[in-house]
C-alpha cells in the first residue's frame, strides 16, 4: 500500500475534510496547504497527483495521535524518515488507543484470524528474534476493520478498488 492510499483511507474512515487534514499536520507542528492535501488525495493516474513521502505520512500520523489522544507537552517526536507497515500500524494503534484484544476483535470482523503472539510480533523492534514484517494484506485488513467500526455504512467491496 502506498502512503497516498493509506491517507485516503484514513480521511474517508474518519470523514476528515481538507481543513481537518491541514489541522492534523499542524498538530504535529508542520504546515501544509490545502493544495498539497488535494494532490496527495488524488488517484495515482490523475493530473496533479503527488506522492506523499514517508516523512509527510509520519507527520500526519503524529497529528492523528495528537488529535485523538491529546498533544503531549514539550517538543514533538521527530517524524520517521522511512516508514513501513509496522510503524504505520503501531501509530494507528496508539492513535485509536487500541489494546491487543481490541485489534483481534477488529480483525475478526473482517474474517482475519491471527493470534495474540502473531499480533505482538508486528509491534516488536526490527532485529528482535520474534519481529515479523507487517505485509500489505494485514495492514489493509486492519484499515478495513477500522473503517467498519468508525464508518459502518461502507461496502468495502465496492468502496476501494485494490490493484
Amino acid at each position: 500500500m502506498t502512503n497516498n492510499e493509506i491517507l485516503r483511507r484514513i480521511r474517508y474512515t474518519f470523514d476528515f475534510n481538507d481543513g481537518k487534514m491541514v489541522e492534523l499536520f499542524g498538530l504535529a507542528d508542520h504546515q501544509v496547504t490545502r493544495e498539497q492535501i488535494t494532490s496527495w488525495l488524488k488517484k495515482d493516474d490523475d493530473t496533479g497527483y503527488q506522492r506523499c513521502n514517508d516523512t509527510e505520512m509520519a507527520i500526519f500520523l503524529n497529528g492523528v495521535i495528537n488529535d485523538k489522544r491529546g498533544k503531549k507537552k514539550g517538543p514533538q517526536p521527530e517524524p520517521e524518515q522511512n516508514l513501513n507497515n509496522n510503524i504505520i500500524f503501531r501509530k494507528l494503534k496508539i492513535a485509536l488507543d487500541l489494546k491487543a484484544e481490541d485489534i483481534l476483535e477488529l480483525m475478526a470482523q473482517v474474517d482475519l484470524k491471527i493470534s495474540k503472539h502473531e499480533l505482538s510480533a508486528f509491534f516488536r523492534r526490527p532485529g528482535h528474534k520474534h519481529y515479523r514484517e507487517c505485509k500489505d494484506q494485514i495492514l489493509r485488513n486492519f484499515l478495513n476493520a477500522v473503517q467498519l467500526k468508525y464508518h459502518p455504512n461502507t461496502d468495502l467491496k465496492t468502496e476501494f478498488k485494490w490493484k
